[in-house]
């Protein structure tokens, strides 16, 4: 990639001075420590001070707790290390410690208006939602499970739960029976809260047959609750449903909550399940505080009064991101239905409307927008965003062009990636430094991240893997069923021993910021040259022709050959001019190398739940091999499309 000359934005002498970044300076400079100017500067200090660091952000964000002594013990071992071992706090509480009538929650989805919940309105809501759970028998540590749309009674049932010290864990209700059930049914929930039905692109899809026979297959549920979505929902369900409003009761709430040990279980959330049942990844209710307040405050400068938007589903991890950004006193805007629905106007009349200032989305969403043609900043006025953040798959080079061309050219535009594993970032956003075109522009702060080859060595300037090489609040307690960590181990630190390797393929650029090119593990090989299969897509979707792509390595003649498949815009066909100026961009832009031997049109691309398209699926079956949790994906029958092609024989 040809480095461009200059960045695409700069943030102006008063936006920076402005910013909560600045502000975190000027408060660690007023305790005697006073890092260069820049975020650069200043994560080296974050690394190589990490209690200093971490007791500055619990302070600095107003952490609600007893803070204790100790900030960290037993920092040379990882995994083993610990974060505040002596603290005591509620996630609850601190998301809602201010109780008056500014908004906490906008909601809005597909089929109706906006709904608004003030912060007294939601406390209240959830302090019943905490009575109701007690009434059932929940004790801390009994998990609370959830089959829910976006929408403001999933977040009063996870903050319910965490604030009688329960364990939330929650999938879409997109998902299949199977696919809630290997997840559900590893975890034993006591209740299951769990909506009627969800409309998408205009359709609705009825979930009460699927939400009865998973209840029926969980043993030990002693509650199912019910949250009507549709129009007109009839007062039935089974002697053991329960409906929402019953459930909650009318009484006056207690709002006073016990407080529990940093790292006490908060949420359980899940590895993508598509080469084999999900892993049930355990996160602390102190490190998921502590980092999303870092990231949201210092990375995004979210701050009190901030409109934050995050287009998921309650089966992504940016659904529990985007909850936390209530302790940061802002406002969560909530959307549930298809963005694009009844046309691609939708999440940008959104802005408009009630004015968000943090609007994040997929890669793939930015790319969508591109390709159907559309020009918000021509259509919208955008006025109040300040910030855009991505995540779900790396942001291509030409989509930061179309972002600043085309949406707003004065926005701070943050790639941000990291992952489930850590309910977090490893690298994200600079809200006081310049963005350069197709690069994340700074590590996180407090996350001692490197590049290393594949001997465990680093690779300065090289693509490598994406390693953190000392603990970090937001490291998982554990996984389910995992008493002795061995599979926990084994995930993340058994490639290179006491290092965190996340499975990303990464590069580190000369501006200090990163470029992602895949996952590691779907890194293709041909001829012993590892290559990021997202060096493929972004070269090839911005042939007008492709409207995604995904290739994936196929074992030949005892090497590796690259296969890409692409799913054709309307009208268009993959005849031998366009196979020739696949090659050709291909060849010229990127390499010779990452020139497919075969190229295959298909009529539908596999991608998980969450969107990301899934190389491992597709690589196992083309090779004959079985896909072990098909359930994991949102299309799953567009596998068949890859089975026994002629194309892959010779």
């Amino acid at each position: 990639m040809t480095t461009p000359a200059s960045p695409l934005w700069r943030p102006d002498p008063a936006r920076i001075a402005g910013s909560r970044l600045a502000a975190f300076r000027a408060d660690v400079a007023r305790q005697g420590v006073a890092p260069s100017p820049g975020v650069h500067a200043l994560h080296r200090w974050s690394v190589d001070a990490p209690e200093a660091f971490w007791a500055a952000v619990w302070d600095f964000a107003g952490v609600i707790g007893e803070r204790g002594r100790r900030v960290a013990v037993d920092l040379d071992r990882m995994p083993g290390a610990r974060f505040f071992p002596d603290a005591r706090l509620n996630f609850t509480t601190n998301l809602l410690a201010d109780r008056d009538d500014t908004p906490a929650i906008i909601a809005t989805s597909e089929r109706g208006p906006d709904r608004q919940l003030t912060r007294g309105e939601l406390a209240v809501g959830v302090g019943r939602a905490a009575a109701a759970l007690r009434r059932a028998g929940v004790v801390p540590g009994d998990r609370v499970c959830g089959i829910v749309a976006n929408i403001p009674e999933a977040i009063v049932a996870a903050l319910g739960a965490a604030a009688v010290g329960a364990v939330w864990s929650s999938c879409s209700p997109d998902f299949g029976v199977r696919g809630i059930l290997d997840r559900f049914g590893q975890i034993g929930p006591s209740v299951l809260v769990a909506v009627d039905g969800y409309a998408y692109g205009g359709k609705w899809f009825d979930c009460r047959t699927k939400v009865a026979e998973v209840a029926r297959d969980l043993p030990g549920l002693r509650q199912v609750v019910r949250v009507p979505m549709a129009e007109s929902s009839d007062r039935g369900g089974g002697p053991d449903v329960v409906w929402w409003d019953d459930w909650l009761g009318g009484q006056a709430p207690d709002l006073a909550w016990e407080p529990f040990a940093f790292d006490h279980p908060l949420y359980i959330l899940y590895s993508s399940g598509t080469t084999g049942v999900p892993k049930c990844i355990v996160h602390g209710a102190g490190g998921t505080l502590i980092q999303h307040v870092k990231e949201h405050q210092l990375h995004c400068d979210v701050r009190p009064g901030d409109r934050v938007f995050y287009f998921t589903t309650c089966g992504w991890m940016m659904w529990n991101w985007l909850v936390s950004a209530l302790a940061s006193r802002a406002t969560i805007v909530l959307y549930d239905g298809s963005p694009f629905f009844p046309d691609g106007r939708r999440l940008f009349d959104l802005i408009d409307r009630t004015g968000i200032t943090l609007f994040g989305v997929s890669a793939k969403y930015i790319d969508a927008v591109a390709k159907a043609g559309l020009r918000p900043a021509e259509s919208h006025g955008l006025a109040s965003v300040r910030t855009i953040t991505s995540t779900g798959s790396p942001l291509s080079p030409e989509s930061f062009d179309f972002v600043y061309s085309t949406i707003k050219a004065d926005v701070h535009l943050a790639s941000i990636s990291g992952g489930t594993d850590i309910v977090s970032c490893f690298v994200g956003g600079d809200p006081t430094g310049p963005v350069w075109r197709g690069e994340i522009q700074a590590p996180g702060l407090g996350m001692a991240i490197d590049v290393y080859d594949e001997h465990g060595r680093p690779a300065p300037g090289a693509p490598g893997e994406l390693v953190c090489t000392a603990p970090f609040p937001s490291m998982p307690v554990g996984f389910w069923n995992d008493p002795e960590g061995a599979r926990y181990r084994a995930a993340y630190f058994e490639r290179f021993p006491g290092v965190w390797c996340h499975g990303d393929w990464i590069r580190a650029t000369e501006h200090g910021g990163y470029v992602i090119y895949g996952r590691s593990d779907a890194t293709l090989n041909p001829g012993g040259v590892r290559i990021g299969t997202a060096e493929i897509y972004r070269q090839v979707e911005a042939l007008p022709e492709i409207l995604e792509s995904l290739a994936v390595g196929q074992a030949w003649q005892g090497d590796e050959r690259i296969v890409l498949f692409v799913r054709l815009a309307p009208g268009a066909t993959l005849d031998a001019a366009l196979r020739r100026r696949i090659a050709d961009r291909l060849r010229t832009e990127a390499s010779p190398r990452h020139v497919p031997a075969r190229i295959v049109a298909v009529g539908d691309i596999p991608r998980t739940k969450s969107g990301k398209i899934v190389e491992l699926a597709v690589r196992e079956v083309i090779h004959g091999r079985a896909v072990k949790n098909r359930d994991a994906l949102a299309n799953p029958e567009a596998l068949e499309l890859y089975r026994d092609l002629a194309e892959l024989g010779t």
